[in-house]
């Protein structure tokens, strides 16, 4: 459906501007067709082939807002923070009516999974391409054989082929690597559950496993027959002193997957603003506001967590057993953080690619539930896999040399969760994604869909493009030099980490208080979680092994271990602020110096085929080519997604604001003030 004179609202200093054109909704995206033609000056350097500036996929939809039955305006809140505000008072009512029933239809409504754009791309997807990008696709025994050799655990892990014909369980992939004294009979017992499932060794032959449990609620017969099963599997796997095993139930030590939700709807209406207005008002209670929502504090919390794994595997060489109830969301969190901390191979782009294929996408964790991408479900969603990027974007901004990728790369990716071309986080396991790959259901369609993989970054982007995702000053070799370490800090207009509170001196570092303090106290409602059977470790050893690591240089493909304290933990200001111009530097972020960098990589390169023409008096034609920013005066920290925006004054306080400023506990009792998505809902 379409309609035509839509003024799509440009909010300039309040004033309402825009431009016309046509609003379209397809099975695929929502799209604004500017009437003008574009100049080449608006052109974004960094464009995405499938998903332009004034497209928005079904997927991307987060609330939409009109009022009533043929509105004048409609605003779309985007899952990937942008917001849309759409004038509808110069058209048609019939269209009126005919545009917005069918976008609320299409990106609200519950649908079918067959009914994805997914699978009518894939019915005529290209089939040139592998696009894979030596990135290992876990689909096959020979890959977990190659994991198992690649990191020492062939040893005492084997990849079983239990599970093939999902026999055992349709949760479970094909092919996954279990301890040598695991039998066959055991796995199909109890549908894998209760037995330990490897992800990953460490040098010293420690390994890192995940095991989901059995449900709580179960008759007294059942939970002894289970515990027995349990006690039997721990015998097998944990032989002091010469194989020691740590245990943590994630669902006692870390938040609910509903209290990681409720943050995150908290945090993210920070950051859908789309006027000035609205932006200077959340300035003023800034810090209230982000402390409030808990994102960061969850962040911190999950990052603690993989630091006391880290701290089990490296120092004490003991293997550490992940138990969650599915083992496939606060696992695959902790395990991934984990690897890439401790494996530099997880810090290439191919790595970390590898690895999210082994612990998400094989590994079953529940895209389109914990998504919500066919709006079965609200109890289900949860940013379970956002929460991994903007805790592997924390390690990345404190470590730029160590990871092949850039924060960029990561914010790209975020963005292809709602591209519905790309089988990779569009099913809840790989059962699921191997039973609908038949093409039955279509007519036209004879054998199995072409599904894509999103690690075909070719697909969204063109090689100037994709640079951007590339770092630079990747460090080819260890550098352990200790003033590379402190990276340089801007200074934002919108400070993105919260300040260390000053009202309780303390001799130990923020992040270690005792518990007792009344803000953690206040923050988090309950205890922070430690591990089971940890009374006989030293109180302190994780804390020595926190100080210890930080006393010395960095080994950029080594043990990474995050600045954890209050302040170090900030706020993602790519992903976040991107679309907010108030929040820009002119000239300025970290996008600057890449800018820079990108220049002489590409006079570097210019000079040295000038060297190969005069050596060789050929010009090779393989020559890496990297974009060259001609309008560098122009950039701001919102490139590469958008060019330099308005500009925008900070309006003077009024004395009423002051007043309230001045009464620090009413400013507290003061309900905060997040943008309303309660009201005239379609």
């Amino acid at each position: 459906c379409e309609a035509s004179t839509v003024c799509k609202y440009v909010q300039e200093d309040g004033s309402n501007r825009g431009t016309y054109g046509k609003l379209v909704c397809t099975n695929f995206k929502i799209s604004f067709l500017d009437d003008d033609s574009a100049s080449d000056d608006n052109e974004p350097q960094f464009k995405n082939k499938i998903v332009g500036e004034n497209d928005i996929t079904l997927q991307c939809v987060d609330q939409i807002y009109g009022g009533k039955k043929y509105p004048e305006t409609l605003i779309i809140y985007c899952k990937d923070l942008r917001v849309f505000n759409f004038c509808l008072r110069y058209t048609k009512e019939e269209e009126v009516k005919r545009i917005v029933s069918g976008i609320v239809h299409h990106s609200q409504t519950p649908k079918l999974l067959k009914r994805l754009f997914l699978f009518s791309y894939a019915s005529a997807a290209p089939n040139n391409t592998d696009g894979r990008n030596q990135t290992v696709m876990f689909e096959t025994l020979e890959d977990w054989r190659d994991e198992l050799e690649r990191t020492k655990g062939n040893v005492k892990y084997k990849a079983v082929t239990t599970n093939e014909g999902y026999r055992v369980s349709e949760k479970l992939p094909l092919y996954f690597v279990v301890p040598m004294c695991i039998s066959e009979e055991s796995i199909l017992k109890y549908e894998g559950r209760g037995i330990p499932i490897w992800c990953w060794s460490c040098h010293n032959g420690a390994a890192l496993l995940k095991m989901s449990s059995f449900p709580k609620e179960q008759d007294d017969s059942t939970s002894q027959m289970q515990k027995a099963f349990l006690d039997g599997i721990y015998k097998t796997i944990s032989k002091p002193p010469y194989e020691l095993l740590r245990m943590d139930d994630l669902s006692s030590s870390l938040p609910s997957l509903q209290d990681i939700q409720t943050a995150y709807t908290r945090f993210k209406q920070l950051f859908l603003i789309d006027n000035s207005t609205d932006f200077w008002a959340t300035d003023v209670k800034w810090f209230s506001l982000l402390e409030s929502t808990n994102w960061l504090e969850i962040i911190r919390r999950v990052l603690k967590k993989a630091i006391e794994v880290a701290e089990c595997l490296e120092i004490q060489h003991t293997n550490v057993l992940l138990i969650e109830e599915s083992a496939t969301d606060l696992c695959c969190v902790i395990s991934s953080l984990v690897q890439v901390m401790m494996d530099s191979y997880s810090r290439t782009k191919s790595g970390f690619q590898s690895l999210i294929q082994k612990e998400w996408v094989i590994g079953g964790h529940s895209f389109l539930d914990r998504c919500n991408h066919l709006h079965k479900s609200e109890k289900e969603e949860a940013p379970v896999f956002l929460l991994l990027l903007n805790c592997v974007w924390q390690l990345v901004q404190q470590y730029p040399p160590a990871f092949e990728f850039t924060e960029t790369y990561l914010t790209v990716l975020s963005d292809s969760l709602y591209v519905p071309i790309f089988s990779t986080f569009f099913f809840n396991s790989q059962h699921q994604r191997d039973t609908n790959k038949s093409g039955e259901s279509l007519k036209t369609q004879s054998g199995p869909f072409r599904f894509l993989t999103v690690w075909d970054w070719s697909v969204q982007f063109d090689p100037k493009a994709l640079a951007f995702l590339n770092n630079p000053l990747y460090a080819e070799k260890p550098k352990p030099d200790r003033s590379q370490r402190k990276t340089a800090r801007f200074k934002h207009q919108r400070q993105l980490s919260l300040p260390l509170t000053q009202a309780k001196p303390s001799t130990k570092r923020g992040f270690f208080r005792e518990e007792t303090d009344h803000l953690i106290k206040n923050i988090l409602g309950k205890r922070i979680g430690k591990f089971i059977n940890s009374s006989d470790e030293p109180p302190n050893s994780l804390r020595e092994f926190y100080d210890s690591w930080h006393s010395k240089p960095v080994d950029y493909h080594g043990l990474l271990l995050p600045r954890i304290d209050g302040p170090e933990i900030k706020v993602w200001a790519q992903r976040y602020l991107r679309w907010i111009p108030e929040a820009q530097l002119h000239g300025g972020g970290t996008i600057a110096t890449a800018a820079k960098i990108l220049d002489l990589m590409e006079e570097v390169q210019s000079l040295q085929v000038k060297m190969d023409e005069e050596h060789s008096q050929a010009v090779s034609g393989d020559v890496r080519s990297v974009p060259l920013l001609r309008n560098s005066a122009r950039l701001s920290s919102l490139f590469p997604f958008a060019l330099l925006q308005r500009q925008s004054v900070k309006p003077a306080l009024p004395t009423s604001t002051w007043k309230d400023l001045e009464d620090e506990d009413d400013l507290v009792k003061r309900d905060d003030e997040f943008v309303d998505l309660s009201g005239d809902m379609l």
